[in-house]
């Protein structure tokens, strides 16, 4: 009796399509690191530690919730937030409202890089992505990414505060 196949191949315009996937997702990270390690001394993972933290009302997070909107494992972001504590960037501290958790908080020093490295940051983002897009691909890409991400797990997703 032939072996039974358990899953189905890509076909022709799928395979297509995921190498184009596939390989933005590797080239885009390697792009905004390099920019971001030349400009301003961090990876694209730390400045968005220090952007989302910046992005609260009082520039604190918890650890757990940083690293459920940065997708990584609790370890990985202690690892990142040790370096940029070592620049004093960032600090950490017991939560009041429960000593179980520890925040993330954001320092004066930390808020002047996150307002250094953002604008050219974003200027590389827009050139990349934005610029190479119409408006309709963009709300497109958005609605895409946001199935995906949906569709890999239930986690939430970090969203920046709406400036309106």
């Amino acid at each position: 009796m032939p072996e039974q196949k358990t899953s189905t191949s890509l076909s022709t315009d799928e395979l297509h399509v995921w190498a184009s996937v596939a390989t933005m997702l590797e080239r885009l990270p390697t792009a905004l690191d390099a920019h971001l390690q030349r400009d301003s001394g961090l990876t694209h993972f730390e400045h968005g530690i220090l952007f989302a933290l910046e992005s609260t009302d009082e520039r604190t997070l918890r650890l757990s919730t940083l690293a459920e909107y940065a997708s990584c494992t609790l370890s990985r972001l202690s690892r990142a937030v040790t370096r940029l504590e070592r620049k004093g960037w960032v600090h950490r501290t017991i939560d009041p409202s429960d000593g179980r958790f520890t925040l993330a908080v954001l320092t004066d020093d930390g808020h002047d890089k996150v307002v250094q490295s953002t604008p050219g940051h974003e200027d590389l983002v827009r050139r990349l992505v934005f610029d190479t897009l119409t408006a309709a691909q963009v709300r497109q890409l958005g609605a895409i990414s946001k199935r995906i991400s949906a569709a890999i797990g239930p986690e939430q997703m970090w969203n920046p505060p709406r400036a309106d």
